[in-house]
Formats: C-alpha cells, structure tokens, sequence
C-alpha cells in the first residue's frame, strides 16, 4: 500500500485534531532521529530554485490582484 492509499483510505476521514495530533507525533518521530537520513544543507539546488520559481508564478498569476487603498 503506498502512502497516498494509506492516507486517503485510514487518514484522511479522521477529524482535522486526530489528524493534527497524527501529523505531530510523526514530525516528533522524525525530530528524534536526528535528522538521520534527512538532507539538512543550506544551500539551495538548480532545481530548488526552478521549482520555486515555477510555484511562485503560478500562485502570482491566480492571486487576486492587489488595489492599493489610497494611502
């Protein structure tokens, strides 16, 4: 079963604050190896930055525009 089965089948339909707890004791679990396994660099990739770029043209560009109030 991969993990969007799992979510959507068991996660999904519990209420939002089981959910939140879910989501806290799995970011706990994580927090408390370390980051063992985890890439932590600072440094941002070719592709990071691509991919920020594309996310924030798309969220730019389906925004509401902005109306300034008259000061």
């Amino acid at each position: 079963m991969s993990a969007r089965e799992l979510y959507d089948k068991s996660i999904k339909p519990l209420p939002a604050v089981d959910r939140l707890r879910l989501a806290a004791m799995i970011l706990d679990d994580l927090a408390a190896t370390s980051g063992a396994g985890l890439d932590v660099r600072d440094d941002w990739t070719d592709e990071d930055i691509a991919d920020l770029t594309a996310y924030s043209l798309k969220h730019a560009s389906s925004a509401e525009p902005y109306e300034d109030s008259g000061g």
